[in-house]
């Protein structure tokens, strides 16, 4: 019978090996089956792919203590130098037993590619006294971790380790840096996680494989002597934004690395047939990987910048197009500048032209095609303005210029439009034209004539007999004063209510408050004092936090601004933004070097983010 069952072992191994799955959206929800009255437990949902709009259940019957806390994790199968790879993106809850009985908790569900996904569903069992173990676990878990150990000292770093390389060390301010992950093993690894990402401060950054991150480029290399597969875990496009010295905090990466477990034979030929390595038998071994921390040297930008320098480094080209240059009065026009290449596109957002004083204009609507590849940022942005002239005549349209950095010639260069000369004839009189365009999603209509005639048609007159005196309208206006005057006592009444509630207080004053201190931050700015500015940024943004959450100031910190946010559904990327900024604030304040960076944009950046702080919270 033994015999029986190990050729079934076998065969299926075989087969395992044979058939391959296509990876089909599914969202998988876990927790343990039971737990113990006031035990903190997980509930985890993954799913196999990058959805979108998640929606975890109700918790109705426990204690609800954090999450949904997002975690990304890559599965990476390494065998003959070819690799496999897949991501799962986990979605973890927090909870508390609250109460003992066996509880539901229904599914939850995540959207991709349109099609809405719905996980299983959970029955937990909350038992009095400590959640009940099974025999198996317990009598082979020690087994598992002596195994581990042993494996372990077999592992160490010259077996797998991750390099951070750049493809350049001293670049301009604003050129764009590639800077590449790569994974060096010469043993095998079941799977893969990144802990924690480098900050990127100073940086505007891109990531170049998030768009394809099941399909990390992998090769062979040989260093001293010892054959290692490489695999590319992620390329990032940074673009400084100050110059001097910068650093790159390293990438944390926890593995799973397959070794070949050491077991000394049982006697049973069996066994020990089935334990050798020809049929893979390994074991799993954690490992917490760190790249090594990368320094920039960032070159600022020449001292004689042209006048509509926008800060771009890279290499463009300049286009302009008017679909016509005779036209009528009231009608339309349409002028498209395009500004292609490569470099940090984006930062492309306003382009300077001068119409004639005749010329009705609208904001111009942006078209952006840009690309994010292994080899950087690439691509075009296109502005596209909406003319109307209201008055005939020969009108002159200067030629637009556009200054950038070009880093071939390392000097700038202006790229001009041609100058163009359009002829308005007179439109047809009493009527305007007629003309629909769109433009940044609204309709924009000229209707030609805005005063109606007066009404010339007969009409019947009566006159009106009703008394005011007695009316219903007359009792109305008798009690209304008495009715204003009992709202306004409830109204004060309940005023005075809410200033004694001092924390209510904070957290409705709080973007009020913040807006003063950005006042007084503005002056500075005015005044070029940078210090002080930076300072009063600073508290602005600290002294929100403290009003909107009711916590004191002396147990702010990074962490827990971070979790409340996190608590209170916050993006993401805002939660990033505002830990950056906070960052940026107390660099610039303390740096040697802060002198070069740019006043106007955190200034901005603090304004922008407490209105959408405000507006999700």
């Amino acid at each position: 019978m033994k015999l029986i069952s190990k050729h079934i072992v076998l065969w299926g191994l075989v087969l395992l090996n044979l058939v391959s799955f296509a990876q089909s959206p599914k969202l998988t929800a876990s927790a343990p089956s039971a737990v113990a009255n006031g035990q903190q437990f997980r509930v985890t949902y993954s799913f196999n792919q990058q959805g979108s709009n998640f929606k975890g259940p109700s918790f109705k019957d426990f204690n609800y203590l954090t999450g949904p806390n997002q975690s990304s994790s890559t599965s990476m199968q390494i065998m003959n130098g070819n690799v496999t790879q897949s991501v799962s993106y986990t979605y973890t809850y927090i909870l508390q037993a609250a109460k003992e009985g066996t509880f539901e908790i229904p599914g939850a569900s995540i959207e991709f590619n349109g099609t809405t996904y719905k996980s299983n569903g959970l029955s937990i069992n909350v038992v009095k006294g400590n959640a009940p173990q099974t025999q198996q676990y317990s009598q082979q878990q020690p087994n598992n971790r002596q195994s581990q150990t042993t494996a372990s000292d077999d592992v160490n770093s010259k077996d797998i380790y991750i390099r951070a390389i750049p493809d350049k060390t001293n670049p301009y301010q604003g050129e764009q840096i590639i800077v590449t992950y790569k994974m060096y093993t010469s043993v095998g690894v079941a799977q893969y996680g990144i802990n924690k990402l480098p900050s990127f401060n100073g940086f505007w950054n891109v990531d170049l494989l998030k768009e394809a991150a099941a399909k990390a480029k992998q090769y062979r290399e040989t260093i001293d002597g010892k054959q290692y597969t490489v695999v590319e875990i992620r390329k990032i496009a940074l673009f400084p934004q100050k110059s001097g010295n910068l650093t790159i905090d390293p990438l944390e990466v926890e593995a799973v690395v397959q070794v070949q477990s050491r077991r000394k034979s049982s006697g049973d030929f069996f066994d020990d047939f089935f334990n050798n390595s020809f049929f893979g038998s390994v074991q799993n071994v954690k490992k917490t990987l760190k790249s090594n921390m990368v320094s920039l040297s960032v070159k600022p930008l020449p001292a004689n910048k042209p006048i509509d320098f926008n800060g771009f480094s890279g290499n463009l080209n300049f286009k302009a197009t008017l679909d016509k240059t005779d036209i009528k009065a009231n009608e339309a026009l349409n002028l498209k500048l395009t500004v292609s290449g490569t470099g940090n596109l984006k930062l492309i957002d306003k382009l300077n032209i001068e119409f004639p004083p005749d010329f009705e204009t609208y904001d111009p609507k942006l078209v952006d095609n840009i690309s994010t590849t292994a080899a950087g940022v690439s691509g075009s942005r296109t502005f596209e303005y909406l003319v109307i002239p209201r008055k005939e005549g020969v009108f002159k349209l200067k030629p637009i210029t556009f200054s950038y950095f070009n880093l071939a010639s390392k000097s700038f260069i202006t790229l001009s439009s041609p100058e163009y000369t359009i002829k308005v004839a007179k439109g047809a009189p009493g009527q305007g034209s007629a003309t629909t365009l769109t433009t940044s999603k609204e309709d924009i209509k000229y209707i030609g004539s805005d005063i109606q005639f007066i009404k010339t048609n007969s009409f019947a007159l009566k006159q009106d007999s009703s008394i005011f005196f007695g009316s219903t309208l007359y009792f109305i206006l008798m009690f209304l004063p008495l009715l204003l005057f009992v709202a306004f006592v409830i109204t004060y009444r309940n005023m005075l209510k809410q200033r004694r509630n001092v924390a209510l207080m904070k957290n409705k004053k709080a973007n009020k408050v913040a807006r003063k201190r950005l006042v007084l931050a503005q002056r500075y700015l005015t005044e070029n004092k940078r210090e002080l500015f930076f300072e009063e940024l600073s508290k602005a943004i600290w002294g929100y936090l403290s009003d909107k959450f009711t916590i004191p100031l002396s147990q702010l910190s990074m962490e827990n601004v971070q979790e409340v946010l996190q608590q209170r559904n916050v993006n993401e990327q805002m939660i990033f933004q505002l830990i950056d900024l906070l960052n940026s604030c107390e660099y610039s304040r303390f740096a040697p070097d802060a002198s070069s960076l740019s006043l106007e944009q955190p200034y901005n950046e603090a304004l922008s983010l407490i209105r959408n702080l405000e507006s999700q919270i």
